[in-house]
């Protein structure tokens, strides 16, 4: 199998169901995401955001377009403080259960993967701004982590 990078950006934090979550698209240079595809993922986010709770502040989401047909959309939430709840779907990738080969019909994804090469670099710097922001401070700085996305550029190598 040929590796392909490809870039991961960080957008604008986005609240969903009263709990701010970080975003991250991960597509290549040339084959963008389609509006149409990232209007689809965002419409259906909700349904993959566990209820609020006081120990679950802030989370993350990657929308990941596929070389191919697919599209994958990952929310990952901060849970307990320190652990991460991970709910994912997928979208034009039938292999994988989704009806069709369209990439803006999502389903939710019922296997527990946390994510493939390209989108785990965003758990890898997650997990370091939380500890950075919320633990090494004398008093968790929220808006420290929100405001603190991994900078542009390629993943998966």
């Amino acid at each position: 199998m040929a590796f392909i990078e490809k870039i991961m950006r960080p957008l604008d934090p986005i609240g969903v169901e009263g709990r701010p979550y970080k975003r991250y698209h991960v597509d290549r240079p040339e084959q963008p995401i389609e509006p149409e595809v990232e209007k689809a993922a965002y419409a259906f986010l909700p349904r993959l955001v566990p209820p609020p709770a006081a120990d679950s502040p802030a989370g993350w989401i990657v929308l990941h377009r596929g070389g191919d047909t697919g599209a994958y959309l990952l929310v990952y939430t901060w849970a307990w403080d320190n652990v991460v709840e991970v709910h994912t779907a997928a979208a034009g990738q039938p292999a994988i259960g989704c009806p069709d080969e369209d990439p803006a019909n999502f389903v939710p994804e019922t296997r527990r993967w946390a994510g493939c090469v390209w989108e785990l670099p965003s758990l890898e710097y997650e997990r370091s701004a939380w500890v950075r922001h919320m633990f090494v401070p004398d008093s968790p700085d929220l808006d420290g982590y929100l405001a603190d996305a991994r900078p542009e550029g390629p993943v998966g190598r």
